[in-house]
């Protein structure tokens, strides 16, 4: 337990230090910068493009390609993305690749928002119709505002991108899509590129408009460099899994009932409150929901009620079905629809499965563990060697079945018979010792 807890406190540190880090590189100048956006739009999606195009400026580059292909998104981080790209002071290109990629729904607007919109052969732009989560149909009245909202997104960002306003517009309306030389023709996009070096030798020479003001586009002659993954970005891309956020909800959340039951192990607390703390960091970088999180929270509390309970009765299993509802409202936007159609965003349904049986099954072998006859140590403490089994004491607390006791001049976790109640000041005796929790029993009657 010790050696996981310092592992654990050793990455958050890392973590932490390496949160505003970038890579030495990023002040030689690269003369172009490649962003690749392979996957959902999220807000890790735009602070990575964010990321980027600083790292452009400050290195001094001409110009920034983001090669992109994606699903779709969600409509803050698209709005931030478009946001990035119109404010940039360095021409960009955004080229929907390789051949078989996509840029829909999301994608569109921020293939529409670059400089330069360029596709490769055999990609696709488009379907941008508001839908809800599980990709069924909105509200008729919901439908309506959402729509008319991104129309009036797209038709801006055509505006001020001088691209087909209609075009563009009925891939909202009517989720219309177009191929590369589609979209070509219509003026959604620039033109079509087949690789890297067609797409630079294309737009050398062009004019563009900038935040910083007209641009002529000199594209000759390049160095490429590749904006690197840091270690925050790889970690984000683990934390931010949603089966792997609902495992250290439920771990952590067991961790710290487990101290509060038992205080003083001292490593439960830690090791809980890591992982609660790397759940949280995973869980506001995605399409969460608090009801999830307040239904396992819910659970951990009579999880604890049940350690004080007799038996496995009604707090173990309002716990038990708290906690099965939690994994599943954890994620999926049931309370709220996306603004854009994307894949979606829940744990997997073996996942919540696995971890509610499991946590389940580890909480009722702690509880049988606490309440069980006979110990499982010597009986002697560890620290200065005083033999505990047998030794008298007094009760600082109820134990019902748990609380505290006083033996051997120091204060004790304890726990006792579940059909046994010990009140405050009652005298005990130890019958068995685990680790820093005694079994006690009333010394009424014991020979």
């Amino acid at each position: 337990m010790r050696s996981i807890t310092i592992a654990l406190v050793a990455f958050a540190c890392v973590f932490l230090l390496t949160w505003h880090s970038t890579d030495p590189a990023a002040a030689k100048e690269s003369g172009l910068l490649l962003i690749e956006i392979d996957g959902e739009i999220d807000p890790l999606t735009a602070d990575r493009i964010a990321r980027g195009l600083d790292e452009a400026h400050d290195s001094g580059a001409r110009l920034v390609v983001v090669e992109l292909d994606t699903p779709g998104g969600f409509l803050d981080s698209t709005r931030d993305i478009v946001g990035a790209l119109i404010a940039s002071e360095i021409p960009v290109v955004v080229w929907v690749s390789p051949a078989g990629a996509r840029a829909v729904s999301a994608g569109t607007f921020i293939a529409a928002a670059a400089n330069f919109a360029v596709m490769a052969p055999g990609t696709s732009i488009g379907a941008a119709t508001p839908v809800a989560s599980d990709g069924g149909d909105l509200p008729e009245t919901l439908t309506r505002k959402i729509s008319e909202d991104t129309r009036a997104f797209i038709r801006s960002v055509a505006q001020t991108r001088g691209r087909n306003v209609e075009a563009l517009e009925a891939t909202v309306l009517t989720s219309r899509s177009y191929s590369s030389q589609e979209a070509a023709d219509l003026g959604v996009i620039d033109f079509v590129a087949d690789d890297l070096d067609t797409l630079l030798s294309s737009i050398d020479g062009r004019e563009t408009t900038t935040a910083a003001g007209p641009v002529t586009v000199d594209s000759a002659d390049l160095a490429v460099k590749r904006l690197d993954t840091t270690l925050l970005e790889r970690a984000l891309g683990v934390l931010t899994n949603p089966n792997v956020i609902l495992a250290l909800f439920l771990i952590g959340g067991l961790a710290l009932v487990t101290e509060f039951a038992l205080p003083g192990m001292v490593g439960p607390g830690i090791l809980g409150a890591i992982l609660l703390v790397l759940a949280f960091v995973g869980f506001f970088n995605v399409p969460g929901s608090w009801v999830g999180v307040g239904l396992i929270a819910l659970a951990m509390a009579l999880f604890y009620v049940e350690t004080t309970a007799p038996g496995f009765g009604v707090w173990g299993g309002g716990g038990v079905v708290s906690l099965l509802l939690g994994s599943i409202f954890l994620f999926g936007n049931f309370l709220s629809p996306s603004d854009f159609p994307e894949p979606r965003f829940m744990a997997n349904p073996v996942t919540i499965a696995v971890m509610t049986g499991l946590a389940i099954a580890a909480w009722i072998l702690f509880i049988r563990a606490v309440r069980s006859e006979g110990g499982t140590s010597s009986g002697y403490q560890s620290d200065d060697e005083i033999f505990l089994e047998g030794q008298w004491g007094v009760a600082t607390s109820d134990l019902a079945p748990s609380g505290t006791v006083w033996v051997a001049n120091k204060e004790w976790s304890a726990t006792t018979a579940p059909e046994v109640l010990i009140k405050e000041d009652e005298e005990i005796r130890v019958t068995a010792v685990y680790g820093q929790v005694l079994r006690v029993e009333k010394l009424d009657g014991v020979p």
